[in-house]
């Protein structure tokens, strides 16, 4: 594990902050089950300092996903973020994404994009 002022880094994600937004990256080929989800969500909550921020969170790196691991981002995965933006390329990503929202139903506004800088707007409105 690395830990920067700057950037955190765990096994599964790494985080930075820039311009009041707290830009989330999921590594290549992870997959969430409940422990990755446990894991990522303290490491950020301990990184953000008990401070609030809107979230990107880019997804592209995540090849599948567990329902436990959605379940826990769905309810303290919210915890300290004012919304959050996925960020996804593939069809399949775009696919598990909605069904996150949908069905998950994340307890901040939660949007999913397939480019950065249309998140980016999204998200600047929580800052």
């Amino acid at each position: 594990m690395i830990a920067a002022h700057d950037l955190y880094e765990n096994d599964f994600a790494r985080f930075w902050l820039t311009d009041g937004i707290l830009f989330f990256e999921y590594k290549p080929n992870t997959i969430i089950d409940l422990k990755v989800a446990q894991c990522v969500v303290a490491d950020r909550i301990h990184f953000q300092n008990e401070r609030s921020y809107p979230v990107l969170c880019d997804i592209r790196g995540v090849i599948a996903t567990e329902k436990a691991g959605r379940d826990h981002l769905a309810q303290s995965g919210s915890i300290l973020t004012h919304a959050v933006g996925l960020l996804v390329h593939e069809k399949v990503l775009l696919t598990i994404s909605t069904f996150y929202v949908e069905i998950s139903k994340p307890s901040v506004p939660t949007q999913i994009f397939t480019k950065e800088e249309d998140a980016l707007v999204y998200l600047k409105r929580f800052i």
